[in-house]
């Protein structure tokens, strides 16, 4: 993932956030909107590019631009940084390589153990029980 070119690609819209705010709410525009063209990127490599289309295909719009939104803070530019981050964060959580899981077989070995030691159990049990 090529971050310079990240930083090139993507665009920022700031507009008035939601909630309370009292009077400052309707005159400054803190909420920051980032647009970033998933499917027309060249940040990654192609094989990279395929795993993040894939994870985030729900996510994207019709055009396949992903949309991510920040209003924590009430300062635009602390706004801007923190939506950056959570763009990344997104984009490194989307291209990472998923483990596949192979079914494991249990020994033979460990069966039979496991069942010698129930036996075992069972006939400790069953010879405390003595009768006449």
């Amino acid at each position: 993932m090529n971050i310079e070119q990240l930083h090139k690609e993507v665009q920022y819209k700031a507009v008035a956030s939601s909630g309370p705010g009292g009077q400052n709410v309707n005159k400054v525009a803190t909420k920051v909107q980032l647009y970033f063209d998933v499917l027309n990127s060249l940040a990654f490599a192609k094989a990279e590019h395929e795993r993040i289309k894939t994870a985030l295909f729900k996510q994207l719009t019709s055009d396949g631009v992903l949309q991510v939104n920040c209003q924590e803070s009430r300062s635009q530019a602390k706004n801007k940084e923190l939506v950056f981050k959570k763009l990344l964060a997104i984009l490194s959580k989307a291209s990472v390589i998923i483990k596949v899981r192979r079914k494991r077989t249990v020994p033979k070995s460990v069966k039979r153990k496991r069942l010698n030691d129930k036996k075992k159990h069972s006939d400790k049990k069953k010879d405390r029980n003595y009768r006449y």
